[in-house]
């Protein structure tokens, strides 16, 4: 059967089973960017990811036989949660391998729908090797989080909801891992809007997509850690590959810093919580990584699963890249009042503290001398100059963190 129609029969399979996400228009992006921006929400999906789809059209599409032992999968948590989620709606066992690192938020929620867990490896690559030999013993159904036409299928009906509500789209930008997803949504797109420029935007922390989009074949890259834990695949699949080098323009990479400032910008603008691989489209966009980007241009949030302990370093950490959180040491001579006035000529700048520390007890300090280490809250990059070099003029010595 051609792709596309698989593409067409998972929609008919899953518009009554998943959620039809919402396609926001964002009148701040498109003022700041000059371009109009659009969201589409599967952060809002159920589960949290656009993964419940292809988990759930691959299961439904089985026979009862094929499900009789269960279902065994490798996921970095979004795909677990889909395949968990169908699994207990269908009344089948299912089994995940997990890599060790797997955020705590995203193991429970897959515990949470009745899976069993096997947390196993460094990487998705390990946990996956693990998954299949395990799948050979025991005879589960393999569910792959990526490279199986019934998955891409599932994850190529966000394309068909998007043309649908905005067929005058010209830019569909979406995130890039093992590539299931984009070759889902690039076959579907292609067969029905083939103007529209696809572009695939990966962590450079994990540009194995990047290497195999160069090499027309899958090509296996060391994968670094990176807030994009969702899309950090060191190998892309053997069947989507060559569907990406067919139907996408091009593939684009976007920095760790880029993306904790589009997680913290999508926060404070939109109220929208995405983890980091959901937020590597806005990250291009704002960044400039994509060029001459006109007309009506589409961002896909593909996941919302974050927990709240990278949450708070991702928004410290996006502070700092924009300029708006500011560390810094200064030594002061340890007598009554020194503190206050340090205070107090901190206020005339207008910056704010956040938190300071006072240590008098270091060996590197002099007697008499004290160490004050300072956060504040800055209005961005020419307020923090200002404020370092009004200390400065004052006679302060300071570090900079």
């Amino acid at each position: 059967m051609p792709f596309y129609e698989l593409i067409q029969e998972a929609y008919d399979r899953l518009r009554k089973r998943v959620r039809r996400t919402e396609l926001i228009y964002s009148h701040h992006y498109t003022e700041k960017l000059g371009v109009p921006l659009f969201f589409k929400c599967e952060n809002l999906q159920r589960t949290g990811s656009f993964k419940i789809r292809g988990a759930l059209n691959f299961m439904t599409a089985q026979t009862k036989e094929a499900l009789k032992h269960g279902v065994i999968t490798a996921s970095a948590g979004n795909h677990a949660q889909g395949v968990a989620f169908s699994a207990d709606l269908l009344g089948v066992k299912a089994t995940i391998y997990m890599p060790e690192i797997t955020p705590p938020q995203k193991v429970q929620a897959t515990r949470d729908y009745g899976a069993d867990i096997v947390l196993i490896g460094k990487n998705f690559d390990e946990s996956c090797e693990a998954a299949q030999e395990a799948q050979r013993s025991t005879g589960a159904l393999f569910v792959h989080p990526f490279d199986d036409e019934l998955v891409m299928a599932g994850q190529g009906t966000i394309a068909l909801e998007i043309l649908e509500e905005l067929p005058d789209v010209q830019n569909l930008l979406v995130p890039v891992g093992g590539g299931g997803l984009i070759a889902g949504m690039a076959a579907a797109v292609r067969e029905r809007a083939p103007h529209i420029r696809i572009i695939g935007v990966e962590s450079t922390a994990a540009p194995s997509m990047s290497a195999s989009f160069a090499a027309g074949a899958p090509c296996e890259v060391p994968v670094k850690v990176t807030l994009a834990d969702g899309i950090a695949v060191k190998r892309p699949g053997q069947l989507t590959v060559p569907i990406i080098r067919a139907c996408v323009d091009e593939i684009v990479q976007v920095e760790e810093e880029e993306i904790a400032q589009s997680i913290v910008s999508l926060l404070e603008r939109t109220k929208l919580l995405v983890e980091g691989a959901g937020a590597v489209p806005l990250a291009a966009v704002l960044h400039g990584k994509v060029r001459n980007l006109k007309g009506k241009t589409l961002c896909l949030l593909s996941g919302g699963n974050i927990d709240v302990k990278t949450i708070a370093l991702v928004v410290e950490r996006g502070l700092l890249a924009a300029g708006r959180y500011l560390k810094l040491t200064i030594e002061l001579d340890d007598l009554p009042g020194a503190l206050a006035r340090l205070a107090t000529d901190i206020a005339e700048t207008r910056a704010n503290i956040f938190h300071i520390s006072h240590d008098r007890r270091s060996k590197s300090l002099a007697l008499g001398r004290t160490d004050v280490s300072l956060e504040l809250e800055t209005r961005g990059f020419e307020h923090m100059r200002k404020v370092i070099e009004c200390l400065e003029r004052k006679g302060y010595a300071l570090t900079v963190e």
